[in-house]
This record gives structure tokens, C-alpha cells and sequence, in this order.
């Protein structure tokens, strides 16, 4: 399977390796490929890096993992929907707003999530809302010592969180799905809740898990 990945920050590199280690072949999307050479040397002869236009055609299966302020942008570069339409895209993007240096709240909320923007930007696209809650370090083969965390996911079509669900269980991961992808509503504020554990404690080794009876 071709995955593009539009993005080159450590949320994208570091599902990228995720995803070579699984077998299949990996581009990222960036304005500037030519940064992304050090990342092409570790990451081996099945990874490539080009525009977000390349990086869209190329995927069978695209990822999202852009800064919020630059998605929209990116989406537009990529021609989209176009060439997204009928793909599943994974959406691990947050909408935070940063005051002060810190993550302070999120642009759209409550009644709105960036989840559902994406979506609306993507018509054609099977938009499911993942990896967004737990940092880049812990994204693939996350090691904690009360076990295996859950990755909370969400999206309105079914076939697609199914794929979704195999990745994040190939990756490490348990599995909870929260619904439609109005679920993005839920699931972006925990973003918030990890930062603020992460910035109070100055330790970046926590994610989410749901405990059940």
C-alpha cells in the first residue's frame, strides 16, 4: 500500500517509519522536500518525499499531520478534493491556538471540531479522526507500564474506521470508537488535556486509556 503523508514535522516522520516498518511504501508532503533528506536517509529506500500535489496522488491511504494554521493551505496545494476524493485520509491534526508560548484553547469547539472541518473541506474523503491525543514519541509501539493505551477514533464511514482500527492495532495501539466525526468534538480537547498534564509535570510520557468492566 502507497502512503502519503501530508506533512514533514516529528507527527509525520515518526508515523512515516510506523508505516515502512509495517511494509509499505511512504512519501511525505512538504513545501520544501529537499528538507526532508536527513529523514530519506534513516527511513530507507521505500520512502520518498515531494510536494503535497505528488504526495496526494501517490497515497492509497493519505495522513493529515500538517499545523493547524497551515491546513487549509495544504489541502488547496495537494488539489484537493480531487485527488483525495474516494481516499481514506486520517486526520491527526489539532485546531490549538497558542497564547503566551502555551497551547491555550482551540479555534473551533463544542458545537465545531477540526475533524468536521476537514470533512467539509473533503468532501469526496473518508475523514477519520486519529492519533491526535498522544505525542509523536508514542505513536507507534507506545511502551507503558499499565499496558497497551487506547487511541479514541472517530469518522462517519464504517469501512474506513475499520482500516483505521487495523493500523493503530498494527501499531500498538487499543481501540476505542467514539462515532461519527462529529466525535471530533470529544476527541480534540483531549489533545488540550495531554499538553496541560505534559506541561504541568514537564514529562512527556502519558497517553489515554479507557478502562472497562
Amino acid at each position: 500500500m502507497q502512503v502519503g503523508i501530508l506533512g514533514s514535522g516529528g507527527v509525520a516522520q515518526a508515523l512515516g517509519l510506523g508505516f515502512l516498518k509495517l511494509g509499505h511504501d511512504v512519501k511525505l508532503g512538504s513545501r520544501d522536500p529537499q528538507k526532508l533528506q536527513p529523514w530519506l536517509a534513516k527511513a530507507g529506500k521505500r520512502a520518498s518525499a515531494g510536494s503535497f500535489e505528488d504526495t496526494a496522488r501517490f497515497a492509497d491511504i493519505a495522513v493529515l499531520a500538517t499545523l493547524w494554521a497551515g491546513t487549509e493551505s495544504a489541502l488547496k496545494l495537494a488539489v484537493a478534493p480531487t485527488s483525495l476524493a474516494g481516499k481514506l485520509v486520517i486526520d491527526v491534526t489539532n485546531p490549538v491556538i497558542v497564547e503566551a508560548g502555551k497551547p491555550a484553547r482551540l479555534t473551533l469547539g463544542h458545537t465545531d471540531s477540526g475533524g468536521e472541518q476537514v470533512q467539509r473541506w473533503l468532501p469526496q474523503s473518508k475523514v477519520v479522526k486519529a492519533f491526535n491525543s498522544v505525542g509523536e514519541a508514542h505513536m507507534v509501539d507506545p511502551k507503558f507500564s499499565g499496558g497497551p493505551p487506547d487511541m479514541f477514533i472517530c469518522g462517519d464511514d464504517a469501512s474506513a474506521k475499520q482500516v483505521v482500527t487495523g493500523i493503530c492495532k498494527n501499531f500498538g495501539w487499543g481501540v476505542v470508537d467514539v462515532g461519527g466525526i462529529e466525535g471530533a468534538r470529544l476527541l480534540e480537547p483531549l489533545c488540550l488535556l495531554w499538553l496541560a498534564y505534559g506541561l504541568s509535570t514537564q514529562t512527556w510520557n502519558h497517553a489515554f486509556k479507557l478502562l472497562r468492566s
